[in-house]
């Protein structure tokens, strides 16, 4: 079953004065299935961070529909977004995104106070996902006492604590060291055989071998997808690899 349809999406982006207008995305369409683990990967300039903030809520498209879980996001009123990107997305991003002036306890929790869970709730659930993440004993420090690692793992645990319907991760492994790297590669493989669909825009091509499928954007377009169908990670390594040079060489998909 799709979790997530996305139709039709072009975005236009005009200029000052409307003097040029820049065609970002062109007719992208692709569906994930609940439950898949998504990588992204394109050159700079393909479209695909336009693409993950449509995804996110954070911009709208010129036309086309995004529809998760049969709502269309697309449509939703302004006031209302924030409300939605809470209840039904999770984010993870390069630079971490965690408050220095809040424990890592506190940031974990923080889309929790702000939907105004009860604390009872809100413990049992940090305890399970942190611990799950090898982070119980860390919840108490601050971002500035832990490792870039340590840190991806309290946002991971931050953006699933609230069980969104999809994890949104955006060059997650790019400000991480080649073991951090590892580690979270491996807590998102964790997450994803638990059930959580996660769509991933990477430059990594090892970042994207873990994933179970990957599309590749070029110019605007979805210009090729592989599957990884039983393929060990260094398997679909090479085909990434493969595929990406075609991509960079001009090749037909």
């Amino acid at each position: 079953m799709s979790i997530l349809e996305v139709q039709n999406i072009k975005k236009v982006y005009t200029t000052r004065f409307g003097a040029h207008k820049v065609e970002a995305l062109r007719n992208v369409t692709f569906s994930v299935e609940e439950g898949e683990y998504v990588a992204i990967m394109g050159e700079s300039g393909s479209g695909k961070t336009t693409l993950l903030n449509i995804l996110a809520s954070l911009d709208k498209p010129t036309a086309g529909n995004v529809i998760l879980d049969g709502m269309d996001i697309v449509k939703i009123k302004d006031k209302e977004i924030s409300e939605f990107r809470r209840d039904n997305l999770g984010f993870v991003f390069q630079d971490f995104n965690l408050l220095d002036t809040f424990s890592l306890e506190d940031n974990i929790l923080l889309p929790l106070v702000l939907a105004g869970k009860k604390n009872n709730d809100m413990k049992a659930k940090l305890d399970v996902i942190s611990e799950k993440l090898g982070i119980e004993k860390l919840l108490q420090k601050y971002p500035y006492e832990v490792s870039g690692g340590q840190k991806q793992r309290a946002a991971v645990a931050r953006s699933i604590i609230t069980n969104p319907k999809i994890l949104l991760a955006d060059e997650p492994t790019g400000a991480l060291d080649s073991k951090s790297t590892d580690e979270l590669l491996g807590v998102f493989e964790k997450i994803n055989n638990n059930g959580q669909t996660i769509l991933m825009v990477t430059h990594s091509v090892k970042a994207a071998s873990h994933a179970k499928r990957c599309l590749f954007i070029k110019d605007g377009e979805v210009f090729h997808q592989l599957y990884k169908a039983g393929k060990t990670n260094e398997e679909f390594y090479q085909k990434i690899t493969e595929t990406l040079t075609l991509l960079t060489t001009g090749g037909e998909r």
